[in-house]
């Protein structure tokens, strides 16, 4: 039995929204089991619907380590336009789906976008180009109906359910507009929540971040809701122009200091996406100077990804009082970081122990679905063993956390964001009863199959949320 777990930056909302409509490659150990899932979806749908896959897989998790070609997507689904996306950088598409979405030429794609051709020149089906691209190709898509997208909802929270997941802090995300919350809405209206959601908002028209959240947020303050739904404050991308921006201009940094010290003088908690240490200067000085003017460690500020922070760094941290949401993004790109930085910066990346020892406030999560697998065992047994989804071991051992304090990560951690530490993230007397009964004893299991961990049961507050066999028959219904 483990405290109910808390992922504290997945995108849940976002994830939800097309999870029944959505096939799904996380965890498939070769391309022949991801096709095959495609292949019996077409079997299950409606000729002309469309299969997509959004995310949270990567090549290195197959046997063959490559991606799919066209042809092999059409050999699977002939009646039906297939959509494949990996990460933020590419996505290939069957000819129906081309057609469908009327693209036959680098034109027909949003701005930044293109479509890839081989090494002869031929094109492949595939789209490459910026993020920004990316994320426009996937928003032309088909929308599910507000029906499927309430389904789907309730779907995905009983798949983190199966999972032992009973609560997630959702950072927003990419074109989330309000009129895609509307579905977690009503399946909290109607009581059926099964997952614990703090979410934040996001600032999403270049230029225009603060009159947005200013007005999204103006009867919404810090905290409202209850102990199922909750705002939690702004971010994880506040501004535009600071988003993945290693070198903004001082006006870029004057806006974003405009908006976070409005929310600080409000009383608001925000978590800022930070990927480079070798920048992350720039986000940490505009922290210490409101901070000068308001403290903002009450307010439990937090940087997320951030995985090669330096001790500097993490010292400015502690000294402010912010807290480190901290991914398994180095399960998917370990290898890739360890090629660019080389050994001994892949030796303490990310530095968790460190972080730990020095009292920064670490909690767990992944970042899916898009990016990661939303599974947090395949999170619990990378921090345990620091090896990349193809087995290479990156941290060395004085950043490897015992079980007990990863699994604290992945509760009483995570709590601490949402200022819920002393309602739930561990199994006292007078706390919430979330907990999971796990299919082997997570204390004591060989750390290799940690990742195949499930729930037996999940309990929500004392409802039995999720239950296997035996124990199906346990199971509350909504």
């Amino acid at each position: 039995v483990i405290p109910g777990l808390i992922d504290s930056h997945l995108h849940a909302i976002r994830a939800a929204l097309s999870f029944s409509t959505e096939v799904n490659w996380i965890g498939a150990r070769s391309l022949e089991e991801a096709l095959g899932r495609i292949r019996a979806a077409a079997r299950t749908m409606k000729p002309g619907s469309w299969l997509i896959v959004a995310g949270g897989w990567n090549v290195q998790q197959f046997e063959e380590n490559r991606r799919p070609t066209q042809a092999e997507l059409t050999t699977v689904a002939p009646n039906n336009p297939v959509y494949v996306q990996l990460g933020y950088g590419w996505s290939m598409l069957t000819p129906l789906a081309h057609k469908a979405l009327g693209i036959s030429s680098d034109a027909d794609l949003p701005s930044g976008g293109r479509l890839e051709r081989d090494g002869n020149g031929a094109l492949t089906g595939g789209v490459t180009g910026a993020q920004n691209a990316i994320v426009a190709l996937f928003d032309r898509l088909p929308k599910p109906t507000f029906a499927e997208q309430v389904e789907g909802t309730k779907a995905f929270f009983r798949e983190l359910n199966r999972l032992a997941i009973t609560g997630a802090g959702d950072p927003g995300g990419n074109n989330l507009t309000s009129t895609d919350y509307q579905a977690l809405f009503k399946v909290w209206r109607d009581k059926a929540m099964t997952v614990r959601v703090a979410y934040t908002l996001n600032g999403q028209t270049p230029g225009k971040e603060f009159e947005e959240l200013r007005d999204l947020t103006g009867l919404l303050p810090m905290g409202f809701g209850d102990d199922m739904l909750r705002f939690n404050g702004l971010g994880e991308r506040i501004t535009v122009a600071m988003n993945n921006n290693n070198a903004p201009s001082q006006a870029d940094k004057d806006a974003y200091y405009r908006i976070v010290k409005w929310a600080a003088e409000r009383g608001m908690s925000l978590t800022m996406h930070w990927g480079s240490d070798v920048s992350v200067d720039h986000l940490l000085a505009i922290f210490e100077r409101v901070n000068a003017e308001i403290p903002i460690a009450p307010l439990r500020w937090s940087i997320a990804h951030l995985n090669d922070a330096s001790l500097a760094s993490l010292r400015r941290m502690k000294a402010l009082g912010v807290g480190w949401t901290m991914q398994d993004a180095m399960y998917f790109g370990g290898e890739q970081f360890l090629k660019q930085a080389g050994p001994d910066a892949a030796r303490r990346t990310p530095p968790v122990e460190t972080a730990r020892k020095m009292g920064v406030v670490v909690g767990a999560g992944t970042d899916a679905h898009r990016v990661a697998s939303y599974n947090p065992f395949t999170a619990l047994q990378w921090l345990l063993d620091s090896k990349t989804v193809s087995g290479i071991v990156m941290r060395g051992p004085e950043e490897i956390p015992s079980r007990m304090d990863a699994l604290r990560f992945y509760t009483l951690g995570s709590a601490w964001f949402s200022f819920d530490e002393d309602v739930r993230g561990s199994l006292e007397v007078g706390k919430l009863a979330d907990l999971a009964v796990l299919s082997d004893d997570y204390m004591t299991v060989p750390v290799e199959k940690i990742g195949a961990l499930e729930s037996v049961f999940t309990m929500l507050g004392g409802r039995i949320v999720y239950a296997a066999e035996p124990f199906s028959q346990l199971e509350e219904k909504r």
